[in-house]
C-alpha cells in the first residue's frame, strides 16, 4: 500500500441493484484505480453477482474487498428484487464505513445507491443516505451538496415536504452558506464565488410575491458577507442556474430539493456527485438510484460513480495537505439552531 495515498471506502449499496456493477466498472480505469486505496465493504454475494454481469473480478483489479456477511448466509443475490434483507445489509455497509471513517481507518467514503423502502421495510426508520450517517456521526443540520462540473448546489433543506421547506430559518440558511462555503474549497476553490437562490418567483419582486426572501434569506446573506464570505442574494432562481453555467459562480444555495435537484440533473446527470456536508468525515456519492430495471444486464454507466470517486479523492487529498488547519473540520461549521 502507498501510503501516501488516500485510503477511501466504497460500500456496494443495495445488493440487488446496480451498486457492484458501476463499482467494478469504474475501477478498470487505471489513474482512477491508482490514485488511492480502495477499500470495497459489501457481501461476498453481491460482488459475485455485480462479477457475473460484468465480466469483471475483484482480483483482476488488485483492491481491497471486505465481506460484512450482512446477508443471509449460501444464498444467492437475486436482482433487481425489492427485498427487506437488502436493504438492511446496505444499510450496515453504510453503517461500517462511517465507523471506518470516523476511527481514521478510512479517509472518505463512497457509497453506491440504496433502495429506500427496501431499507424501510427492514425495520428501520429511513429517509436518506445524509441523514442516517449524520446520525451515525452524532450530529445535526447535515446537508446535501450537488457538485457538477461547472458549479456546485447545496440545499438548504432536502427530504422533506415543500410545505415544510417553505417555513425558512436565518441561522439554518447561514449554516448552509457556511458549509457550502467551507466544501467548495475543499474543492479547489480558495475564494468561492455563492449566490442564494429566493424561495418566491424573482426572488419575492420586493414583497409583491412573498415576505420571506426579504424576512429571512437576505440577512443571512448580509451576515455570511459580514464573515467575508463572497456570496450575493436572494437572486431568481429562474436565472441564475443558467448564469453560473456561463461561470459566475461557484456555488448556488438552493432553499429546498427540488429547486436544486431538477436544474443538476438536467444540465449534468451523467458528472454530479451527491456530497453530505455538515459532518466530520467526508461522503460523496453516485446522484442515480438502484435501477432495479436493468440490474444484471450489464447496462449501467459508471460515469457517475467514477465522478464520485474521483471527488472523494480530491476532498481527501485537500483535506490532508490543509491538516485540518488548527484542527477546524472543514467539512463541519458551528452549530446553529435550524
Amino acid at each position: 500500500m502507498n501510503e501516501s495515498l488516500p485510503r477511501i471506502v466504497v460500500t456496494l449499496g443495495d445488493p440487488a441493484g446496480v451498486g457492484g456493477e458501476v463499482t467494478l466498472k469504474a475501477l478498470i480505469d487505471d489513474d482512477l484505480r491508482r490514485s488511492a486505496h480502495w477499500i470495497i465493504l459489501g457481501d461476498q454475494a453481491a460482488i459475485e453477482a455485480a462479477e457475473h454481469t460484468t465480466g469483471i473480478t475483484l482480483d483482476s483489479l488488485g483492491v481491497d474487498f471486505r465481506d460484512l456477511k450482512a446477508l443471509p448466509a449460501g444464498e444467492p443475490v437475486h436482482l433487481g428484487e425489492l427485498r427487506a434483507e437488502y436493504g438492511k445489509a446496505a444499510a450496515q455497509y453504510v453503517y461500517t464505513a462511517t465507523r471506518m471513517c470516523l476511527a481514521g481507518e478510512a479517509d472518505a467514503m463512497v457509497t453506491a445507491p440504496l433502495n429506500k423502502e427496501a431499507v424501510t421495510l427492514s425495520g428501520m426508520k429511513f429517509s436518506g443516505h445524509t441523514e442516517y450517517i449524520a446520525e451515525i456521526c452524532g450530529v445535526k443540520g447535515s446537508r446535501m451538496l450537488l457538485a457538477g462540473v461547472k458549479f456546485s448546489v447545496v440545499h438548504v433543506s432536502t427530504h422533506v415536504s415543500l410545505r415544510e421547506a417553505c417555513n425558512l430559518n436565518t441561522d439554518r440558511i447561514i449554516q448552509t452558506i457556511i458549509l457550502g462555503n467551507d466544501a467548495v474549497k475543499l474543492l479547489g476553490h480558495a475564494r468561492p464565488r455563492i449566490a442564494v437562490c429566493g424561495l418566491n418567483p424573482h426572488a419575492g419582486e420586493n414583497g409583491m410575491f412573498g415576505h420571506e426572501d426579504q424576512e429571512f434569506i437576505l440577512p443571512a446573506v448580509q451576515a455570511c458577507r459580514a464573515m467575508g464570505i463572497d456570496c450575493e442574494g436572494p437572486v431568481a432562481a429562474d436565472t441564475i442556474f443558467f448564469r453560473a453555467a456561463q461561470g459566475s459562480h461557484n456555488l448556488i444555495v438552493a432553499m429546498y430539493h427540488d429547486q436544486g435537484h431538477i436544474p443538476m440533473k438536467l444540465m449534468a446527470f451523467e458528472s454530479t456527485v451527491n456530497t453530505s456536508l455538515g459532518i466530520p468525515i467526508i461522503r460523496t456519492s453516485v446522484d442515480h438510484g438502484t435501477a432495479f430495471d436493468i440490474a444484471g444486464k450489464n447496462l449501467a454507466g459508471e460515469g457517475n460513480m467514477c465522478a464520485a470517486m474521483k471527488m472523494a479523492v480530491t476532498m481527501a487529498h485537500h483535506r490532508i495537505l490543509q491538516g485540518n488547519i488548527a484542527g477546524k473540520d472543514l467539512v463541519s461549521a458551528p452549530s446553529t439552531s435550524s
